[in-house]
């Protein structure tokens, strides 16, 4: 009996061992990649709402994770750095606790320490992962959480203690305040419970803990929900907006996908995993059921990957690429699993390093992308320019070091306007130009307006009041491009060039 306690406790030291190595090496990896400033589009957003201590947002509560915002608002009091680098790093911390949860997974699951390796290099190095991992972003953290539900139902599973059972409910409630891509997890677990409770496996005292424990773990969200019924009285009209933002419903609901985006989602899939690795895929999913503890953990590792896989694959906004990301952890599982069957079949350490390498060859690939793309993908050298970021480099290349491209457009279009001007942005650049204008206190005589955003005391900025606008203040706009700029200004004026903006003329 000692002997057997003596091994158990080796082998959790053993674990723990790793699990720390793993830790710090994709810390170390996303550390030295992590973009130095604010960026654009959604991870400027981020900055500057946690700038303003905005848990809610302007685009619908789907969209607030508060969770992830009230992280961010306790690491804006941390004095290191710039404000933006300290936000940048928060998905980098969640991206390495990521990786070493799928990392504890596997070892827990499959017994060996190598496998695990595989997977989570194979992770690591993903583009869309690593891509997330670097900047400002909520989607590491919901990785972090998702991992750390499956490493407690294998526990459960394996021990059939309740302990487990009332974790997943606290860690699936704190993943629902950090993204509703948790609702998915939600469901499989709630179907596992009630078949649990079917079999007299648990109890309806059980099953209320663990709802409580949920309901705890998801107050930041639930609280946004009350406050804004509180304050409409529209029931309706509240759940819309916590289910799909302010404008998403059609595309949260989609059921017919063009071929171009199929071909577009296949394209996101291999820039992945660009290995032959890849192919244990199959090999992982083939041998799943031998691997896994029991036909329940089975079940739901196969249904939460697929309904990962097809919300994403036909999801229609243009970044759905990143809500593949939950698909690709599974991805890795079954790419680990696959190499543990063919490493227990031919033992050979050469394969072992073969296979390493393969996983690492995702790195050389992401170098030489850029040109591959420029060469066989037009369309996204086509769409609309931006001084300072090259399309292909800052889309298809997943390290962010040194770069620096939007916050030097602000303060470039910052500088180049007239006192007292005007500046009409689109979501790609506005959170940087207001954040460069309040938290470095740059031109606050300057107005910038946008549909959502705007500065403080910012004139209304539309068809009826341009013409008075333009009468008193020098008017601009950073892109004079349908889509990014508004339709009455494309129809009724002309633009000319002033360095990286545009100033709209009779």
């Amino acid at each position: 009996m000692k002997k057997i306690c003596k091994n158990r406790v080796s082998t959790s030291h053993s674990i723990a061992f790793w699990y720390f190595i793993v830790l710090i090496g994709a810390g170390v990896l996303y550390l030295a990649t992590c973009a130095p400033t604010i960026l654009w589009q959604d991870s400027g957003l981020f900055v500057y709402r946690i700038w303003h201590n905005d848990i809610q947002g302007k685009l619908g509560l789907a969209t607030a994770h508060p969770l992830y915002i009230m992280i961010g608002i306790a690491v804006k009091h941390i004095p290191l750095g710039n404000l933006a680098w300290r936000i940048n790093l928060i998905s980098a911390v969640f991206g390495a606790v990521a990786i070493a949860n799928l990392f504890l997974l596997l070892r827990l699951w499959l017994g060996r320490v190598l496998p695990a390796v595989i997977g989570v290099v194979t992770l690591a190095v993903s583009w869309t992962f690593w891509q997330h991992a670097v900047i400002a972003e909520v989607c590491t953290l919901y990785a972090a959480q998702m991992l750390g539900e499956l490493i407690v139902l294998l526990q459960y599973i394996r021990t059939k203690r309740i302990r487990y059972l009332y974790l997943l409910g606290l860690f699936n409630g704190l993943a629902i305040a950090n993204h509703l891509l948790a609702s998915l997890a939600f469901v499989c677990y709630l179907v596992f419970l009630i078949t649990l409770i079917i079999k007299k496996q648990i109890n309806l005292k059980h099953l209320v803990i663990i709802a409580g424990l949920w309901v705890i773990g998801a107050a930041p969200y639930e609280y946004l929900i009350i406050k804004n019924i509180i304050q409409t009285g529209d029931i309706t009209a509240t759940l819309a907006s916590a289910l799909f933002g302010r404008m998403w419903q059609s595309q949260v609901l989609n059921t017919s996908i063009s071929m171009k985006i199929v071909l577009e989602n296949i394209i996101f899939i291999l820039l992945n995993f660009p290995t032959p690795n890849f192919l244990l895929f199959f090999v992982g999913l083939w041998a799943l059921r031998k691997t896994a503890p029991s036909r329940s953990f089975v079940n739901i590792i196969l249904v939460m990957s697929a309904l990962y896989f097809v919300f994403a694959f036909r999801y229609t906004i243009p970044d759905r690429y990143s809500f593949f990301l939950p698909f690709y952890c599974f991805a890795a599982m079954f790419i680990a699993i696959g190499a543990d069957v063919i490493l227990k079949r031919y033992n050979s350490r050469k394969l072992l390093f073969v296979i390493l390498a393969f996983a690492l060859l995702a790195i050389p690939t992401y170098c030489v992308t850029p040109a591959l793309g420029r060469r066989f993908y037009k369309p996204l050298g086509q769409r609309r320019q931006r001084p300072y970021r090259d399309e292909y480099k800052y889309f298809l290349q997943p390290w962010k070091t040194n770069y620096r491209g939007a916050e030097i457009f602000a303060q470039e279009a910052l500088d180049v306007v007239e006192k007292n001007a005007i500046i009409y942005a689109d979501s790609t650049i506005i959170h940087v130009l207001l954040y460069v204008q309040e938290a470095e206190g740059k031109r606050s005589d300057v107005k910038i307006v946008s549909r959502y955003y705007m500065s403080k005391n910012a004139p209304a900025f539309t068809e009826n009041t341009i013409e008075r606008l333009m009468k008193s203040s020098s008017v601009y706009v950073v892109s004079p491009v349908p889509a990014y700029c508004p339709q009455f200004l494309l129809e009724q004026y002309k633009f000319e060039q002033v360095g990286i903006i545009w100033k709209v003329v009779e």
